[in-house]
């Protein structure tokens, strides 16, 4: 998350980290207390559903045959596609039949997997309704424990192996985001408690942590992590008004509609702003550590700019980024709803009424208000940056451009040579040397020696 710096931060002096203390000590004991209070500490576990059981299997031979004809459908009816039709050998890997062979149809219809000898898939056991003595397997799908693992590794390798100590901190801050949020944001929304509260001080916890973790305890951490709560009180802010303006329900999609079904009392529209702000959380402190860093590298290239001159130069780097980033907050929205966004595009209805239904104006107000957010990060993070930075300077520090530093003295010209003895100097031989070894070798010499 952000930017890799390995050279450390200079120290700040000890008034200004005496400020900082004093201002992020108590937003954190305050996070710490709201997390407390909100924490689902009488959460019940998950009733037991009625899912069939699972077992773990390895396909050992399949046969395929033809189908048998299909029943004569009306005409303009949608038909039943049909295969691939056989039988799948199957050896149980665990469960009350571990280790017997048995016999299951070729997976068919849509989504269903295609399956090969060798194969480690899943089985779902199925009983007769009728008889709850008969019961038989089918195929779900494939396991895909190894094959995930197995990635997992590579990607922490590869993220320690370029960031050494930095990488290995950097996945330890990923895991801590995922425990808070597997342990506490989702938890605590599905107990009832208010989205958007929940989701606040849960990305005001997951930045504590993973900021400080991964980029040290310092004055530059700090300012980055003001910047980021601040920039995520003002996105949450800003995302109430937009969905309240454009009267949306969270019902824009299928999965809000289901979810509404099995836990009646998740606030819908409170999870849509929950998302907002988790949402957001990834991309700001991105954007916030970079600007500190920036601010940090500037004053130490050049310790004579002004406070103003600081300010200016770091906010450029940040229009740059802010320019890319926008384009990555759409196209990551929109690649995980591509899906969706193509069945729209088969709808018959006009394109302002495609553009203005739930999903895609949930979609635009997510984007939106991320964008604002985002903004809204870049100027607040590089003025803390930057007032931080230059303060404690001897004599005080200059806020306006007149009062840049004096420059420095021009050197002394040198004196002009005369052109003649400049070229006799690069053309003639060097005293006490013979004229072949001074001067240019022949075509058929090497210039190592003479160089």
């Amino acid at each position: 998350m952000g930017a890799d710096h390995t050279r450390p931060a200079p120290s700040a002096p000890p008034g200004v980290r005496r400020i900082l203390v004093a201002t992020v000590v108590p937003l954190f004991v305050a996070t710490l207390i709201a997390a407390l209070v909100l924490w689902p500490w009488d959460r019940s576990d998950p009733a037991a559903g009625t899912e069939p059981p699972r077992y773990h299997g390895t396909v050992t031979r399949v046969v395929t045959e033809p189908c048998p004809p299909a029943p004569e459908t009306p005409e303009g009816s949608p038909g039943t596609p049909q295969g691939p039709c056989g039988t799948v050998t199957v050896r149980v890997d665990d469960g009350p039949d571990a280790g017997r062979q048995v016999q299951t149809p070729v997976p068919a219809g849509p989504g269903a997997p295609t399956v090969a000898v060798h194969d480690e898939i899943i089985l779902v056991e199925l009983t007769d309704p009728a008889d709850p003595t008969a019961s038989a397997y089918n195929i779900a799908e494939h396991q895909r424990g190894k094959p995930l693992v197995w990635l997992v590794v590579l990607f922490a390798a590869a993220i320690v192996a370029f960031g050494r100590w930095r990488g290995l901190a950097a996945l330890a801050g990923l895991a801590a985001s995922f425990a808070i949020l597997l342990t506490f944001v989702l938890p605590g929304i599905g107990a009832g408690s208010p989205p958007l509260l929940v989701a606040v001080v849960g990305a005001a916890l997951i930045m504590f942590v993973v900021l400080y973790l991964t980029h040290g305890v310092t004055a530059q951490t700090s300012v980055a992590v003001l910047g980021t709560l601040g920039s995520l009180v003002l996105t949450g802010i800003l995302a109430t008004i937009a969905t309240a303006a454009t009267h949306l329900t969270g019902f824009g999609t299928e999965d809000a509609t289901t979810l509404s079904m099995l836990q009646t009392d998740v606030d819908l529209h409170g999870l849509l702003l929950a998302g907002i702000i988790i949402g957001s959380l990834g991309v700001l402190d991105d954007v916030t550590v970079t600007q500190a860093a920036t601010v940090t590298e500037l004053a130490h290239a050049n310790p004579g700019l002004s406070r103003r001159q600081l300010y200016r130069a770091a906010t450029r780097v940040g229009r740059a980024h802010i320019a890319s980033t926008v384009n990555t907050i759409v196209l990551a929205y929109a690649g995980a709803s591509l899906p969706v966004l193509l069945l729209l595009t088969a709808d018959s209805r006009a394109v302002t009424q495609l553009l203005t239904s739930e999903f895609l104006a949930q979609e635009i107000v997510r984007s939106a208000v991320a964008t604002l957010g985002l903004i809204a990060a870049v100027p607040l993070t590089t003025g803390l940056a930057a007032v931080v930075t230059t303060a404690g300077r001897r004599g005080g520090d200059a806020t306006t451009d007149h009062d840049a530093p004096a420059p420095a003295p021009a050197p002394t010209p040198r004196p002009a040579a005369d052109r003649s003895e400049a070229l006799e100097a690069l053309g003639g031989p060097r005293a006490g040397n013979p004229p072949s070894a001074a001067g240019w070798p022949g075509r058929d010499r090497s210039t190592d020696s003479t160089w």
